[in-house]
């Protein structure tokens, strides 16, 4: 195969793909183009450098392909760009006059349910000593070697083991006030919510989420998924607390619809201007996003974050230090949701409640 014509194709495919998210549909098959930006970004990059150094530019065809080339390149990195060491910062680093009671770090990891080595998973969490865990993809088998592990460790637990792949464990070693499970979209999908209280008094709301990703087999739209992340993006804008939504989120942080949620909430992204911290696909090297999530409200700071281990599961735990200053949060408080982001957000909640009333007429009439 000649080389100019193979980077003439892929450039054209590159196009293609860079252009697919932007269809405003949630078929599953237009939400996983939102997932490949990094690796297509770089490659987009390598197929400008090489048509650069191997070929001369001299017709008009080659500078329009390479117009539209750089273009697609420019449109890619702006993506990511908030996620590079670049970028500033979404959420500040602590001063040193921050209270230390105020700190405390906490973690997410999808264990993957059909994980056999539980003991990794124990041992990671006795290293890290995280104050407050999010597990999911748990069920009963990981629900007792949370427990047998890290039990006694943790005095404050919400446990919901499930064989769906959906099961979530909250521990904390801060107390928890007013604990709930929710089912926000679907009754076979828990959420975990709760304030809790820091070591300072202060009290913060917690939302853990595990929403379901658009897969063709099962469900087909990104429709509950976006919706789930759209209540929860509601309720932490109207919180009176500062607010975290930590767990896996089965979306990159780039996509349209995080990046709605991410203004909705009016939340910040703990990553930006710190790395892409990829958990999953934990399994390749090449094939890898960041589907685990951390956001919080203006009030909290980062002293640390990163990914742990291997513990034999398709993710990687992802954690953070935080420390609560609300005395700065005026220094980094996002910009208000706009009228037309909370539109667009409470629409795609009545999209998922149409089509779930729909499924459940066709259900009927087909009993």
């Amino acid at each position: 195969m000649k080389l100019k014509p193979f980077l003439q194709g892929f450039g054209i495919l590159a196009v293609v793909i860079t252009l697919i998210p932007l269809i405003a549909a949630d078929f599953w098959w237009i939400r996983m183009f939102d997932y490949p930006h990094i690796q297509l970004t770089l490659l987009t990059l390598t197929a400008i450098a090489t048509y650069f150094l191997r070929f001369e530019i001299r017709s008009w065809r080659d500078y329009t392909f390479m117009a539209v080339l750089i273009a697609c390149f420019i449109f890619q990195f702006a993506k990511i760009y908030p996620y590079t060491p670049f970028a500033p910062y979404d959420v500040g680093e602590p001063t040193e006059t921050v209270n230390k009671n105020t700190g405390f770090m906490l973690l997410t990891s999808n264990v993957l349910q059909k994980n056999k080595e539980t003991g990794l998973m124990v041992e990671e969490i006795k290293k890290l000593n995280p104050d407050v865990a999010v597990f999911t993809e748990t069920n009963d088998t990981w629900n007792e070697a949370i427990k047998s592990g890290l039990g006694g460790d943790y005095p404050y637990k919400v446990e919901v083991p499930l064989d769906n792949t959906y099961g979530m464990i909250l521990y904390s070693k801060l107390k928890l006030h007013n604990p709930q499970v929710k089912y926000i979209v679907d009754d076979s999908i828990p959420s975990i919510h709760s304030e809790i209280e820091l070591r300072s008094g202060d009290r913060v709301q917690l939302h853990a989420i595990h929403p379901t990703p658009p897969m063709p087999q099962h469900n087909p739209s990104s429709s509950d998924r976006d919706a789930e992340m759209m209540k929860i993006a509601l309720e932490a804008r109207d919180s009176e607390i500062p607010v975290i939504v930590i767990g896996d989120f089965n979306d990159v942080a780039w996509s349209q619809t995080t990046s709605l949620f991410q203004s909705v909430g009016e939340l910040l992204d703990v990553r930006k201007g710190r790395s892409f911290y990829n958990t999953f696909d934990a399994t390749s090297f090449i094939m890898r996003w960041s589907l685990d999530h951390i956001f919080v409200s203006e009030e909290f700071r980062v002293k640390k974050i990163d990914i742990g281990s291997d513990i034999k599961s398709d993710h990687t735990p992802f954690y953070a230090e935080l420390y609560l200053q609300k005395e700065l949060a005026e220094e980094q408080k996002p910009e208000p949701a706009t009228a037309e982001q909370i539109k667009a957000a409470k629409k795609q909640i009545a999209e998922e409640k149409k089509e779930n009333s729909e499924k459940g007429q066709n259900g009927s009439s087909n009993q």
